[in-house]
């Protein structure tokens, strides 16, 4: 008996996204299998945030199916989505910057006892998170203004991951980082796919892509135009995808990157 494909943990198919006059993702397909890392690449107004919207549930799809494990869903809310398991770090971090670090992990999902916040479990499950992702911040009781942007990041991160989720949407996370606080953040990645988390990461970066992607979609003017393996395809027939110069282009094999 033939096995079964197992279905993969998020699958997009026909996603359509209009703003007034302006067709913001016209028909997109995506893939992102348990495990696996997918970058998200295209240039500027290719959709790329705004498909991270409607997979997030801030911004609803106008037309189009989202199957979460193989079965439809439509996430009308963040809520929705991260009931599901699905959880999303924004380029801007939507931090509350007078609150400390444990203060912003457990924003909206505070722990209570007696009626009341229990600041040492909230304390100490915030620490043990970042003991185990290898995260470090001067002192979980520092206003968040006070954080580098990296620290910053990483508390973000830490809200992203308290509830355990399945799969999680990466905004630009390197974009704001110096060398070595991209290199703490692309480790992360390879942590959560070894964890079993699906990781769909928005980057400009090709560099990045191609230390931690498995596979790239590019999105051009809000359609899909290549999937590409990393591990066969060129740095040039991706950035071809990007700029136009090759469209509609199919995943292939090709020279691997230098």
């Amino acid at each position: 008996m033939v096995p079964v494909p197992e279905a993969p943990l998020l699958k997009l198919r026909g996603i359509s996204k209009r703003f007034g006059a302006v067709q913001a993702l016209d028909g997109v397909d995506l893939e992102v299998g348990v495990g696996e890392v997918v970058a998200l690449v295209g240039d500027n107004g290719a959709g790329k945030s705004t498909l991270i919207n409607v997979i997030a549930g801030a911004d609803p799809a106008d037309a189009g199916v989202i199957e979460w494990k193989g079965r439809p869903v439509r996430p009308g809310s963040p809520r929705d989505a991260q009931r599901l398991g699905i959880a999303t770090v924004y380029q801007d971090l939507a931090l509350c910057e007078n609150l400390d670090v444990v203060g912003n992990v457990f924003l909206g999902h505070e722990v209570h006892h007696a009626g009341l916040l229990d600041e040492v479990e909230m304390e100490r499950r915030a620490r043990d998170m970042l003991d185990a992702l290898a995260l470090r911040v001067p002192s979980l009781r520092v206003p968040v203004a006070a954080l580098t942007s990296g620290e910053r990041q990483t508390v973000a991160i830490s809200r992203a991951l308290l509830r355990q989720p399945e799969a999680v949407l990466l905004d630009e996370p390197t974009a704001a980082l110096g060398v070595e606080q991209s290199a703490l953040m692309l480790n992360l990645v390879d942590q959560l796919r070894e964890r079993g988390s699906g990781v769909l990461i928005v980057s400009h970066h090709l560099s990045d892509v191609k230390a931690v992607a498995d596979q790239v979609a590019v999105l051009r003017l809000g359609r899909n135009n290549g999937f590409f393996d990393v591990r066969t395809a060129s740095q040039e027939q991706i950035i071809a995808s990007i700029t136009g110069a090759t469209d509609n282009a199919a995943m292939r094999a090709g020279p691997a990157w230098p």
